[in-house]
């Protein structure tokens, strides 16, 4: 029996959360990533920065487009609303998408580019960042929020990635419209003002993304009453803060749950959020409890730290026996 068919067998048991029936929806800013690989053996004489020898090149989704291909590796069926730009690199951008497993639903706005994030890698290590970005217009978001209402009503669970691109001007009110229908939301937030997060069920910032809304803490204590003042002031169900190497800390009613970080070695750390987020929204999509699906995502987020640059974890990486 080889490893998917062993996954399929559990699942019946019931010792695997069955992911292969929700439906999972996802909306935010996407984005390509792109890495130019090269050599770095030399120092420039214009300045002291190395000099790459290009390689090659590959490219990856990102954003709320690696959150959901996130959510099609781990079993879910998944829908991404976003918005690209008229060009090549939003075309890419679909295909990878796409051949991900992930029903696409992308407004086009002829007025942008596409988002992009160009990592310089050399010797296995990123050297230089280069983003491109535009605002997309206020028409092609109003009609990516009459799209949203129509498929709130054929998910079982809404995941929001802001990313601050503007993609998400009105998350506001489909955070209100995915409540309104019954459906749980998680949010990974950005920014300092975290009103227009109000009423979601669970919002998953890291550490330096909440100290920009509450403040730097003194120690655990002063970080839990802060934790529990936000939660409680956004109507939110949770608050789950990552961690890094501390792991992640789940805010709630009855009490603070800690998970303790996988011992791992940690390679790269971008897009390990979007994992986070992925693996929770599509166990509580299969009916796992909140405190087990934080235990899942916390496990997801240490496999992707040791892939370099942002990646998929399967549901066989996920459940593999340690």
């Amino acid at each position: 029996m080889n490893a998917a068919a062993r996954l399929r067998a559990s699942a019946r048991r019931g010792r695997i959360p069955d992911t292969a029936r929700t439906r999972v929806l996802v909306v935010g800013d996407v984005m390509l990533d792109r890495y130019w690989h090269g050599e770095a053996t030399r120092i420039s004489p214009e300045a002291p920065v190395p000099i790459v020898l290009f390689t090659r090149e590959e490219t990856r989704a990102g954003g709320a487009a690696n959150v959901a291909a996130n959510c099609a590796a781990l079993g879910a069926r998944t829908t991404l609303l976003s918005v690209i730009g008229d060009d090549p690199e939003g075309e890419r951008l679909r295909e990878l998408v796409e051949r991900a497993g992930v029903e696409v639903g992308f407004h086009v706005d002829r007025a942008i580019r596409t988002t992009q994030k160009l990592r310089v890698i050399g010797r296995r290590q990123q050297l230089l960042r280069v983003d491109f970005e535009t605002p997309p217009s206020h028409e092609v978001l109003a009609a990516k929020l009459a799209d949203f209402a129509t498929a709130v009503a054929r998910c079982d669970l809404v995941i929001l990635s802001d990313y601050g691109k503007g993609g998400l001007a009105h998350i506001a009110r489909m955070i209100r419209l995915a409540r309104a229908a019954g459906r749980r939301v998680l949010v990974d937030p950005k920014g300092d003002d975290w009103s227009r997060y109000r009423g979601a069920t669970v919002v998953t910032p890291n550490t330096a993304e909440l100290r920009a809304v509450t403040g730097a803490w003194k120690d655990e204590r002063d970080l839990a009453r802060r934790a529990e003042r936000l939660r409680r002031a956004l109507a939110l169900e949770a608050l789950l803060v990552t961690r890094g190497e501390e792991g992640m800390t789940l805010y709630r009613p009855e009490g603070a749950l800690h998970v303790p970080a996988d011992r791992r070695e940690v390679y790269d750390v971008s897009g390990a959020g979007d994992t986070v987020i992925a693996t929770l929204g599509v166990m509580l999509a299969a009916g796992v409890p909140l405190a087990q699906a934080v235990r899942l995502a916390n496990r997801a987020g240490g496999i992707k730290v040791t892939k370099l640059g942002t990646a998929v974890v399967t549901r066989e990486e996920l459940f593999a026996t340690p």
